[in-house]
């Protein structure tokens, strides 16, 4: 799981490098040139998004024990995706002032005012767009806390059917054990009951050899 992240990384660092690279040049270029590159950075961007995408998929796998590192290397993604997007509209909104005055043919003095317009409503998406990325992060740090308790849930489900399972086994093993030796004391109680009789028969035989001999009767003889 990790591997997949790192490689991930790896492919996230590469583009954010080369976005930033273009995001700079694109001032300097000549007019077709600039239009292409825009369209190749948009590009990029989504494909750095897509990247975070799968990234915060590879996040949500890691056990929850090793799952705070990776949390915060992928908001410092999040953080460095937001300025490459604000500095990708900030070099926007220079090059169509610049393509307007082309069009127009104003030596740019007219436009200051409205540029400056653009820039402060720029920044006011900005600040919504932190906000909204802010409440994002809430959400998914709340729902990866309700993972990780369901986790934990799980976890003392299955101890607890665990210890049903044992006290079933152990009842069913005392059962066995009661009957076994409700056995060995009826034997017991039988073997007890005979042995009884035997020594009884044997004192009432002892006695009539005596009776008989001491006063010459006939002598009775107890068949066991």
């Amino acid at each position: 799981m990790s591997s997949d992240f790192e490689g991930f990384e790896q492919d996230f660092a590469v583009l954010t490098a080369e976005i930033t690279s273009k995001i700079a040049r694109v001032p300097r270029l000549p007019p077709d040139e600039k239009k292409q590159m825009v369209a190749n950075v948009e590009k990029q961007l989504e494909e750095a998004k897509e990247l975070l995408e799968q990234m915060d998929l590879e996040v949500r796998e890691i056990p929850p024990q090793s799952r705070g590192m990776y949390s915060n290397r992928m908001r410092s993604y999040k953080q460095e995706m937001g300025k490459l997007e604000t500095d990708f509209k900030r070099s926007r909104i220079a090059y169509s002032d610049e393509v307007r005055n082309e069009l127009l043919g104003d030596d740019g003095n007219s436009s200051e005012s409205q540029r400056a317009h653009l820039l402060d409503n720029t920044e006011r998406l900005e600040r919504s767009s932190r906000r909204l990325e802010a409440g994002y992060q809430i959400a998914v740090e709340t729902e990866q806390i309700g993972q990780e308790m369901l986790e934990n849930l799980s976890h003392d489900r299955e101890k607890i059917q665990r210890a049903r399972e044992r006290l079933r086994e152990t009842d069913a093993n005392l059962g066995k054990s009661s009957r076994v030796l409700t056995g060995m004391l009826r034997r017991m109680k039988d073997l007890l009951l005979v042995q009884r009789c035997q020594h009884f028969l044997s004192l009432v035989r002892i006695y009539s050899s005596k009776l008989a001999s001491s006063h010459q009767i006939p002598r009775f003889t107890f068949v066991q």
